[in-house]
């Protein structure tokens, strides 16, 4: 489905795909969120790619090919990058061509003997890569694994693992942690989280002529415990009547739209996870707190198992 087609039903369901949060602007306020002191996913997760490059790099191999999932503005896999030897060619994959073709310009800027092949396209539904030139290893970082339920999580990995054609993939994972650190981490100060998932509601009014009055919602996101996630809502301040192409939707005082799940791991549930995927796990990376994983997966048979710290 495009973004008109999903998101009307989504308004039906009361159930919004987080996917499409990141047009150009919501992708910049993404980027603004992974700079907030309460968001620990984005610096643990470049404290650990930083530490551990050189074991990335020896399990990668020269002339490796990288397809990152969901780049974004592709500031992690720089790490990466800088530690591989004479990678061949890196392909980044998300669904904001706009914001992707600027972060693939800046790669090529700085990486000027690496082709850089950025590829539009929606991961979660289909996904033609072009022919390999080295060994493909495949790149997810942050905590988009995360905003799947597990059975979707468990067929995304599945596909993952077909288009590697038997390479390789480096996995970012948020760990299960206090309640209270998950809920600082979606709930900042300075709401700027607040302002991306009501930037859903402006995308609509943009794109789909809707006329969402942005301060009658508000945002609402919490911990589920027995769920082990996340949950974010938009939650009207009152009774409203909404207009998007040409469908009226009512909304009573308190009903709200879901947007984003973000359930969190154990080490051993993710890794029992990617086997269901027909991943063979491989080592995994925390940092001191265990506050977050990056987990190394081959295609099943024959890796060898054990943990980094």
């Amino acid at each position: 489905m495009n973004f008109h087609e999903d998101f009307v039903a989504g308004l039906r369901e009361r159930r919004i795909a987080p996917k499409w949060f990141y047009d150009a602007e919501g992708s910049r306020l993404f980027e603004r969120i992974c700079e907030l002191p309460e968001y620990y996913p984005t610096r643990t997760e470049l404290a650990l790619l930083d530490r551990h490059a050189d074991e990335f790099a020896a399990r990668i191999g020269p002339g490796a090919e990288i397809v990152e999932f969901g780049a974004g503005a592709s500031v992690k896999v720089r790490l990466l990058l800088q530690a591989l030897e004479a990678p061949r060619r890196f392909v980044p994959v998300d669904i904001s061509g706009e914001h992707l073709a600027e972060a693939a310009a800046a790669l090529r800027a700085d990486f000027p003997g690496l082709a850089v092949e950025p590829l539009a396209a929606d991961f979660t539904a289909s996904l033609v890569l072009p022919p390999p030139v080295g060994r493909r290893i495949g790149f997810f970082p942050g905590s988009s694994i995360g905003n799947f339920e597990p059975d979707e999580a468990c067929a995304l990995l599945a596909r993952f693992r077909r288009w590697l054609d038997g390479g390789a993939l480096l996995i970012g994972v948020d760990l299960i942690k206090e309640p209270a650190l998950l809920h600082a981490a979606y709930n900042d100060a300075r709401g700027v989280t607040a302002a991306f998932n009501r930037n859903l509601l402006a995308r609509a009014n943009r794109e789909l002529g809707a006329d969402f009055d942005l301060s009658a919602w508000a945002h609402a996101a919490f911990y589920h415990p027995p769920l082990r996630r996340i949950e974010m809502h938009l939650v009207s301040r009152r009774r409203q009547a909404v207009c998007v192409a040409g469908e009226v939707f009512e909304f009573d005082e308190g009903d709200s739209l879901h947007t984003e799940n973000s359930y969190k791991y154990s080490v051993d549930g993710f890794r029992a996870l990617a086997r269901r995927a027909g991943f063979e796990p491989g080592p995994v990376w925390t940092d001191a707190a265990r506050r977050f994983s990056l987990h190394w997966l081959e295609p099943a048979g024959g890796v060898s198992e054990r943990t980094s710290g």
